[in-house]
C-alpha cells in the first residue's frame, strides 16, 4: 500500500527540515512527501529538494486546504497522509497508518494525536499541547471527525468528496474537521489511533492561541455547527464540556455581581453568592477532574492549578463565541427567509 505524504507549508523553513527528516528515516518503504509551497518567500524549495521531496508550487495563497488539494491531485499513493510542517512524525507512524487501512478494507479515515511531550517548555505552549493529547487519547477511537496535522485518508475517498473546502476555508481553519462531519453524515468510518503520536514545534503564546480558539476554531466550528445542524459528542464537544462552558458562564457572571452586592448596587444575598460560587467551582473540579488529574500527573501540582484556570477561560471565551455567532445565525434567519421568498421561481 503506497502512501503519499503531503505537507503544506507557508514560510515553514524553521520546521520543515525537521519535519522532512524525521519522515525520511520512517520504517515504512512505501511511500512519497510531496511538499506543497504555498507561497513561500523563504528557502522553502530548497529545503524540500534537499530532503529529497516532490516540490508542488501553489499559483496563489491558497491556505492549507487549497494546498492539500493541489498536493492530493498529484499524489500517486492509494492512501493520503496529511502531515503539519511543524510535526515531527516518529518512525512508526506511517506503517501504523497502512497498517490500519490494511487491517479494515472499510476505514476511511484515520488520524492520531500530539503527543505528550511538547518542544517548547512555555506554560501556553505546554498546557495547549498537552490539552490536544489528553482529550484525543481519552476520547472513542470511533471518531465523527478529522484531523490533519497528522491523519490520513483514501485517495478514492477523498476525490469523492472533492476534499477539503478550500473556498470557506482559505486560512488555516476547521477545513479538516468540516471534511470529517461529511465522511461521518455518508456513514464512513473514522479511527482515532491512539498509537499515532507526533511532536508539535509550534510555540504557542497567549495572542496566537487566544487567535486561533476563537477565530480559527470557535467561530468557524459554531457556525458549521448551525449551517449543518450536526453537533458532535466527542472530542472537544462532549457533555462534560458543554456543561462545563455553561458554568464557567455562570461564574463568570456570579464574579460580576460579586462586587456589585458588596457595593450595596444591587440588594442579594452575600452568602447564596458565595454558596453558588463554591458549588460551580466544585462541580467544574468534579467535571473535568481526570483531566486535572492528568496535568498533576504530568507536570505537577502548580502548573496543574494554572492549567485549571487556562481552561475555565477556555470555556468562557469558547462559550461566548458560540453565544455570539449562535444570537447573529439566529437573528439573521427572517431576512434570509424574506430574500428567498422575494426571489420569483
Amino acid at each position: 500500500m503506497r502512501i503519499s505524504v503531503i505537507v503544506p507549508v507557508r514560510n515553514g523553513s524553521a520546521h520543515l527540515p525537521r519535519c522532512l527528516e524525521a519522515l525520511s528515516r520512517s520504517d515504512y518503504a512505501e511511500f512519497e512527501v510531496i511538499v506543497v509551497d504555498d507561497c513561500s518567500s523563504d528557502a522553502t524549495p530548497q529545503i524540500a529538494e534537499r530532503y529529497g521531496a516532490r516540490y508542488v508550487l501553489t499559483p496563489r495563497q491558497m491556505g492549507p486546504a487549497g494546498a492539500r488539494n493541489l498536493g492530493a491531485r498529484h499524489a500517486q499513493g492509494e492512501i493520503l497522509a496529511f502531515v503539519d510542517a511543524d510535526v515531527i512524525a516518529p518512525p512508526e507512524v506511517l506503517r501504523l497508518i497502512a497498517e490500519d487501512f490494511c487491517d479494515n478494507p472499510e476505514l476511511a479515515a484515520v488520524f492520531g494525536s500530539y503527543d505528550e511531550e511538547p518542544t517548547w517548555p512555555t506554560f501556553v505552549s505546554q498546557y495547549k499541547n498537552l490539552m490536544h493529547y489528553y482529550v484525543h487519547q481519552t476520547s472513542s477511537e470511533n471518531a465523527s471527525t478529522f484531523w490533519a496535522g497528522c491523519g490520513a485518508m483514501r485517495k478514492s475517498i477523498f476525490e469523492e468528496l472533492g476534499g477539503f473546502d478550500a473556498a470557506r476555508y482559505p486560512a488555516p481553519s476547521i477545513e479538516d474537521i468540516a471534511l470529517g462531519l461529511e465522511l461521518a453524515q455518508r456513514g464512513c468510518r473514522i479511527r482515532l489511533d491512539k498509537r499515532i503520536k507526533v511532536k508539535h514545534l509550534k510555540r504557542w503564546t497567549v495572542p496566537n492561541l487566544l487567535r486561533a480558539d476563537i477565530f480559527y476554531r470557535a467561530v468557524p466550528w459554531t457556525n458549521l455547527i448551525l449551517n449543518s445542524r450536526q453537533l458532535p459528542r466527542d472530542l472537544n464537544l462532549t457533555y462534560s464540556s458543554r456543561a462545563s462552558s455553561l458554568l464557567v458562564g455562570l461564574l463568570a457572571g456570579l464574579c460580576v455581581l460579586w462586587p456589585l452586592s458588596m457595593a450595596e448596587r444591587i440588594h442579594l444575598p452575600g452568602v447564596s453568592l458565595l454558596v453558588s460560587l463554591a458549588l460551580i467551582v466544585f462541580l467544574l473540579l468534579l467535571l473535568n477532574w481526570k483531566v486535572y488529574r492528568f496535568f498533576v500527573r504530568k507536570r505537577g501540582w502548580w502548573f496543574a492549578a494554572r492549567a485549571v484556570l487556562a481552561h475555565w477561560f477556555y470555556y468562557l471565551y469558547c462559550g461566548g463565541a458560540f453565544l455570539i455567532c449562535a444570537l447573529i445565525h439566529f437573528l439573521r434567519l427572517p431576512f434570509s427567509s424574506a430574500r428567498r421568498a422575494s426571489i420569483p421561481g
